[in-house]
């Protein structure tokens, strides 16, 4: 199909596509205000002017916002007076990046990709260079940044063998936004081959920022006071996603009475409720971290489960875990990143199914920084035969860390490359 009739196509379905695009929001905006606001930034209309040149930054949610901190801060470290416009499509994402604004910045949602909603973006907007990060290629967004003289990089850029296979099936849509990539700062080798297979011209490999991440010490000393006021091993569930807490659950119950504390600490807060519904109809106590402010009262230390309901907590959760299941790993659904676990020192189980993060998880278990399990039932078995054995913990922990501090540095690449473009 000719690159025109596929964008003329895929615009027409959009478009009719917004009403419902718009209820969906609102509908969120039920459970997470922040969907609500500001809802004709999504449609491109954007308040007042905007002075021109800032360095646009792109991520959708909290995990690319994360990854997004430390390339900014190596930004700024080059170019302190650095002006950043940072947009998102998640109220996670936008919430986490409030943080990292200092004066002369903006912040806004990047508006549904119809031609008329992005050329009002880039009008109002005038960046200077656009940044993509990880996997976020939009066939309208790249054709109209081409147009108004745009350059688009994809940093952190990954792509599984999945995401490679659905953008060939789109192919009359996907080869010709890929090819307007200026540039793709790819994670590791595999990655650039495969986004090379797209059709994009310029690869490099950099790295994965989220090695750069800093992590809160205060936040892990907090987790590991906790965890010495338990008197007991912790084993958790981190980043959960639909279907794993009630694989968990389902083998918990059936274990000794004696057994560790389990904190499960799920993937989006919407779910946070289902999750507490589900502990409870186990039978087991439960105890809820948004109940409380900074200490666990003393009731919520003999509990059975701890629901890890809070948003960017996930250092403290690490101190205080004895060991931890890696989310999205035990469905097929491709894995959470393990690096922040390995920046923590905490001594991961992986699923079969880290096809997401492959490399890194491939990496953290050839380091003796994690090990792979084949299903929820062996997690649970290796996780309580390494909570009674503190000497494998300990060197699990300790090549944890030297695992993360190993692959350090894409942050400082990044800002070089972006800084070579704006020059």
């Amino acid at each position: 199909m000719p690159e025109g009739l596929a964008l003329a196509l895929y615009a027409t379905a959009l478009r009719l596509l917004t009403p419902f695009y718009l209820l969906r929001l609102w509908r969120r905006g039920a459970k997470e205000a922040l969907y609500r606001h500001a809802l004709s930034e999504r449609l491109g209309f954007y308040p007042g002017s905007a002075e021109p040149g800032r360095l646009w930054i792109h991520a959708v949610s909290l995990g690319e916002t994360r990854a997004a901190s430390a390339l900014i801060t190596a930004l700024r470290e080059r170019e302190p007076g650095l002006r950043l416009l940072l947009t998102h499509s998640t109220a996670t994402g936008r919430e986490a990046g409030q943080a990292l604004l200092q004066d002369g910045d903006a912040q806004a949602w990047l508006p549904y990709d119809t031609p008329g909603a992005v050329r009002r973006f880039l009008r109002h907007w005038q960046p200077r260079v656009g940044v993509l990060m990880e996997t976020e290629v939009w066939p309208t967004l790249q054709r109209e940044a081409e147009k108004a003289g745009v350059p688009m990089v994809l940093a952190n850029a990954r792509l599984s063998e999945k995401s490679l296979r659905q953008g060939r099936r789109l192919a009359a849509l996907m080869r010709p936004a890929a090819r307007r990539m200026t540039l793709a700062l790819a994670q590791t080798e595999a990655d650039a081959e495969r986004i090379r297979a797209m059709g994009m011209a310029r690869v490099e490999v950099a790295g994965n920022l989220k090695y750069d991440i800093a992590m809160d010490p205060a936040l892990i000393a907090r987790g590991q006071a906790w965890a010495q006021r338990l008197g007991r091993p912790v084993l958790m569930l981190a980043v959960s996603r639909e279907g794993e807490e009630k694989a968990l659950l389902d083998e918990w119950v059936q274990r000794p009475s004696s057994r560790p504390l389990l904190v499960i600490v799920p993937r989006h807060p919407q779910r946070f409720d289902e999750i507490a519904a589900l502990i409870a109809a186990t039978g087991l106590t439960l105890a809820r971290r948004s109940q409380w402010a900074d200490e666990p009262p003393p009731q919520t230390l003999t509990a059975d489960v701890w629901l890890g309901d809070s948003m960017r907590e996930m250092p403290l959760y690490y101190g205080l875990a004895t060991v931890a299941l890696l989310g999205g790993s035990f469905e097929p659904l491709g894995g959470q990143n393990l690096i922040e676990a390995a920046a923590c020192g905490c001594p991961v189980l992986a699923g079969p199914h880290t096809f997401n993060f492959a490399e890194a998880a491939e990496l953290a278990i050839a380091a003796g920084a994690a090990r792979r399990c084949v299903d929820m039932p062996d997690a649970i078995a290796q996780g309580l035969l390494l909570c009674s054995d503190a000497a494998s913990r300990q060197a699990m922990a300790a090549q944890a860390h030297a695992f993360s501090r190993a692959h350090q540095g894409a942050a400082a690449r990044m800002a070089a490359a972006l800084f070579s473009i704006r020059s």
